[in-house]
């Protein structure tokens, strides 16, 4: 009884033991404690106003490709071509053409059925025909082309007036700016497709005479021809070349800005050709040796190595030396800059040149002048012959060698004694009496027949030369 009594005393011990140490210890711990509030404490208000922040928004583009897919088109060229010879066809001695189709993309840019397209869209074809958005199919008619531009217009007749779009204003697109690239890649009806503005003044050839708008819109086989728009649905270029290795879109595309395309096509439509405004002076490239030995690489401008002679720029008082930091409005960083800007304007233009020279900046008025040199393959640069020089030749017509393209054509042309001075009489038969000339036979002559070239050489002989 006695052990009982003693536990039960203990466990009684216990648990009073237990119900005092969690009345001390854990109650006091979970009692909740009065602080004193801060009023420098960040407090949300709630407000009714909104991010009106361009960058916070998505652009809009259905504005946009509502204005551009009805004026867009689909371009199919048929050319007639020699097929490979069988035996069968040279024991008969018959030669086997066959029928080659192209496809490429236009922009109506009248309501009477003008459209403009790339020219190596519809380059040697036979037969052009354009199906419109709502597949309606119509033949179109070539009115001319411009190959240095890749630019082409054609011309369909319709008995209503079609959608069409307007040109915009290349000049004021800026890179980063949101644009759409509308054409019929894959032989589909026309297709949107969104990219930024990546850079301007693009030059794929090295030899500044391009001046493309880039872009990372999607642009595919089939897309050459068609439209870039901005936001607003403005055109301001023609979608024109991939830069891939696989022939399709990677990465970048490039466009004709609109403001030398509409140059191209006003000249086309008023003279049936291209009117070039020449500033007649040469730039240093950057990247050349002597830019570099002079550290001239890394001016902000282009350097004028050379002034031409009897031209505008020599008649204002530009000399070699000068940096050309403006045209116009139009800032010139490289040489593409400046001859994009020239593209679009016409001779006897007058463009306000801003120079430095020996520290000093200047603005000088400059007359552009027709173009006194050209290229004529097979052979370099011709210029207008002088009277005094066409005298030395005994001629009364001609265009003189002025610059082989290269050292051998210039090393095939010196073994019959043609150099660099002597006189190009005719291209194909027809006489040249100015560099206008020499255009004119090259850009009609069928590319099927041979390129046949008459020069005088230093003994006074004439040489005639046959290419194909």
């Amino acid at each position: 009884m006695k052990k009982i009594l003693t536990l039960v005393f203990v466990s009684a011990l216990g648990g009073l033991l237990t119900l005092g140490g969690y009345k001390f210890f854990i109650e006091n711990e979970t009692q909740p404690l009065a602080v004193e509030q801060s009023s420098d404490l960040p407090v949300f208000v709630p407000t009714n106003n909104t991010i009106t922040s361009s960058t916070a928004t998505a652009p809009d583009f259905v504005k946009a490709a509502e204005k551009s897919l009805d004026a867009v088109v689909h371009v199919k060229n048929t050319a007639i071509i020699n097929a490979p010879i069988s035996m069968r066809d040279l024991f008969y001695g018959r030669s086997s053409q066959r029928a080659q189709v192209g496809t490429g993309s236009g922009v109506i840019i009248s309501p009477t059925g003008y459209i403009i397209t790339n020219n190596h869209v519809i380059k040697n074809a036979n037969e052009i025909s354009i199906t419109l958005n709502d597949n309606k199919t119509y033949d179109a008619e070539l009115i001319g082309t411009d190959e240095s531009t890749d630019i082409a217009l054609l011309k369909i007749e319709t008995e209503k007036e079609l959608p069409f779009m307007a040109f915009g204003d290349s000049d004021n697109a800026k890179i980063g700016e949101w644009v759409l690239a509308v054409g019929n890649p894959f032989n589909l009806n026309s297709t949107v497709t969104a990219g930024i503005i990546s850079a301007k003044s693009r030059d794929l050839t090295g030899q500044h005479q391009q001046s493309f708008i880039q872009t990372d819109a999607a642009v595919n086989p089939g897309n050459s021809g068609g439209a870039l728009v901005n936001t607003n649905g403005d055109l301001i270029g023609i979608n024109t070349a991939i830069s891939s290795q696989t022939g399709s879109y990677i990465g970048y595309s490039f466009a004709v800005p609109s403001n030398i395309a509409r140059k191209i096509v006003n000249d086309i439509m008023e003279y049936g050709n291209v009117q070039n405004g020449i500033l007649g002076v040469s730039i240093l490239n950057k990247n050349s040796r002597e830019a570099i030995e002079n550290k001239l690489n890394e001016i902000e401008g282009v350097y004028i190595s050379e002034v031409q002679e009897d031209t505008g720029a020599e008649k204002a008082g530009i000399k070699p030396g000068d940096i050309i930091k403006k045209i116009d409005n139009i800032y010139i960083h490289k040489f593409a800059d400046l001859t994009g800007y020239l593209k679009t304007k016409n001779p006897d233009d007058t463009v306000n040149v801003t120079l430095l020279r020996d520290g000093d900046e200047k603005t000088l008025p400059v007359t552009l002048l027709k173009p006194t040199t050209t290229v004529v393959e097979k052979i370099g640069f011709v210029k207008n012959a002088s009277k005094k020089d066409l005298k030395n030749f005994n001629t009364e017509y001609g265009v003189k060698i002025s610059k082989f393209a290269d050292e051998n054509y210039k090393a095939g042309w010196n073994r019959v004694g043609v150099e660099e001075g002597c006189i190009v009489t005719k291209i194909n038969g027809e006489k040249l009496y100015s560099v206008d000339d020499a255009q004119k036979a090259l850009r009609t002559r069928n590319p099927r027949e041979p390129l046949q070239i008459e020069i005088i050489n230093k003994q006074g002989e004439k040489i005639i030369h046959s290419f194909r």
